[in-house]
């Protein structure tokens, strides 16, 4: 199938989302996409945690492994299900690099779970 570059732009995102549609992904229905935001500390992640709450936002939080300068970084999720448009994606990453700043944390990215679904063998007729 060729690449529709009005629902799948030339774009990082507009990539992702093509390989999703490539991979068997049913892109109209609901996928959990998940936000991240990234803090140099607890408190700064905990505190735009709790705006993200006051905004009806579910979010998890935790605290990644060492990195080789030694910085613990807070990580926050923020989970939204929606059907995963390009527009969309788009503006919501506006919506938490603005947050992040806020807060001073970074806006990180964002993903979703993405199932590869491969045509499954027919079992072998069994009779007695």
């Amino acid at each position: 199938m060729t690449r529709d570059y009005q629902q799948f732009p030339d774009d990082e995102n507009g990539d992702v989302l093509w390989q999703m549609y490539e991979d068997g992904n049913d892109l109209s229905d609901l996928h959990e996409v998940e936000f991240s935001i990234v803090f140099k500390t607890q408190e700064l992640a905990e505190k735009c945690a709790l705006h993200l709450l006051q905004q009806e936002q579910k979010v998890s939080m935790f605290q990644e492994d060492e990195q080789t300068d030694g910085a613990n970084l807070w990580i926050l999720n923020i989970h939204i299900n929606m059907i995963p448009e390009h527009e969309d994606i788009v503006d919501l990453e506006e919506w938490f690099t603005k947050i992040a700043g806020e807060f001073d944390g970074e806006y990180d990215g964002w993903g979703c779970m993405s199932y590869i679904y491969e045509d499954e063998e027919e079992s072998p007729n069994i009779s007695s």
